[in-house]
C-alpha cells in the first residue's frame, strides 16, 4: 500500500491507547526486517532515516527501498525524517517523498526553536506531511546528535503548552530521562513530568532513546499518552552481534547473504517483541 502520514497512524494509536513503533534504518537487511516484523505482527510501523542513515545510504536509496517495502505489504507504513537538525535536509526530505519529519530545533533557544518549527509546519501541512518537534534536550550520542550529560535538560511542562499551541506540530519529542545509545545502567524516567506534559499539550508524544529501557516502563509511558516509541541501537545490537556469531562460527565465509540474512532475521524478532511491547500487534 501507499505511504501513509504520522497522523494517519497516531490517530488510532490515540483512539486506542497504544504506541506505533518508530525503528531507524540504515541499510536494505533493516528496511526487510522493519517490514517483515511488522507484516508477522500486523502492525502500523514508522521506518525513519536520521541524517547520518540518509548520508550514508543515500536519500534516494532511502525512499526507493521503503517506498518498495511499502508497495509489498498491507500494513500502514510512515516515513519519517529522524532528527532533521538543518532546515535545508527538511526541505529535500519533504520533496523525496517523505510522509513525515521531524525538526529538530532543541539546541535553540525557546523563540527560535518555536519559529523554526512554526516554519516547517507550515509548508509539511501544505504538502500533507506530519510534522514532530522537540522540546528539551535527549541525553547521549545518535548519528550526528551528541548531547553531553551536563548539557542535557528535561522538558518544561509550561513550555511544552506554549510550544505545541504556537506551533501545531502533530507530536512532541519529549525529554524525560531517556537517553540516546547504549545506557549504562538502567534509565529512570520522570513520569510525573510526562503526565502534566500530556495533560498540558493533549497531543501525541515520543519518546526518543528508548533502546535499552525496560519494557514495564515503556508500557508505562504509553498508558500515559506516549504514541511514538523510537528504536535505533538495539535493531543495530542484535544486528551487528549475529553478523559476528557468523564470523565466528565460519570465518572463511565471504557470501554477504549468508552474513546479512541471519543479521536481517536477528533484528526482526527485535522489531517484534518491541511491537508487542508498544501494544500495537494487530492494530494495523
Amino acid at each position: 500500500m501507499p505511504l501513509v502520514t504520522l497522523v494517519e497512524v497516531l490517530k488510532r494509536a490515540e483512539a486506542e491507547s497504544f504506541a506505533v513503533g518508530a525503528f531507524n534504518c540504515n541499510n536494505m537487511e533493516i528496511v526487510q526486517a522493519i517490514v517483515e516484523a511488522a507484516e508477522a505482527e500486523a502492525s502500523p510501523v514508522v521506518i525513519q532515516a536520521s541524517q547520518g542513515a540518509l548520508k550514508y545510504a543515500g536519500l534516494e536509496y532511502i525512499v526507493a527501498l521503503v517506498r518498495t517495502a511499502a508497495s509489498s505489504t498491507r500494513v500502514p507504513v510512515v516515513l519519517h525524517l529522524d532528527h532533521g537538525t538543518d532546515r535545508n535536509q527538511v526541505w529535500q526530505a519533504l520533496r523525496a517523498g517523505f510522509t513525515s519529519v521531524m525538526v529538530d530545533g532543541s539546541p535553540l533557544p525557546l523563540e527560535e526553536n518555536i519559529s523554526l518549527t512554526r516554519q516547517v509546519v507550515e509548508v509539511a501541512r501544505a504538502m500533507g506531511v506530519s510534522v514532530e518537534g522537540e522540546l528539551g534536550r535527549i541525553g547521549g550520542t545518535e548519528d550526528h546528535v551528541r548531547v553531553a550529560g551536563r548539557e542535557a535538560t528535561l522538558t518544561d511542562p509550561e513550555e511544552a503548552r506554549r510550544f505545541v499551541a504556537e506551533t501545531g506540530v502533530d507530536a512532541l519529542a519529549v525529554a524525560i530521562g531517556t537517553a540516546h545509545g547504549p545506557y549504562r545502567g538502567v534509565p529512570r524516567l520522570d513520569f510525573e513530568r510526562l503526565k502534566t506534559i500530556r495533560e498540558l499539550t493533549g497531543i501525541p508524544l515520543v519518546l526518543h532513546g528508548s533502546s535499552g529501557v525496560p519494557d514495564e516502563d515503556i508500557r508505562r509511558a504509553v498508558a500515559l499518552g506516549v504514541r511514538k516509541v523510537n528504536i535505533d541501537t538495539d535493531i543495530r545490537t542484535a544486528f551487528v552481534k549475529k553478523m559476528r556469531e557468523v564470523l565466528a562460527a565460519r570465518p572463511e565465509e565471504i557470501d554477504p547473504r549468508k552474513i546479512l540474512g541471519p543479521a536481517r532475521e536477528a533484528a526482526r524478532e527485535v522489531i517484534r517483541h518491541k511491537i508487542r511491547v508498544f501494544g500495537s500487534s494487530g492494530r494495523a
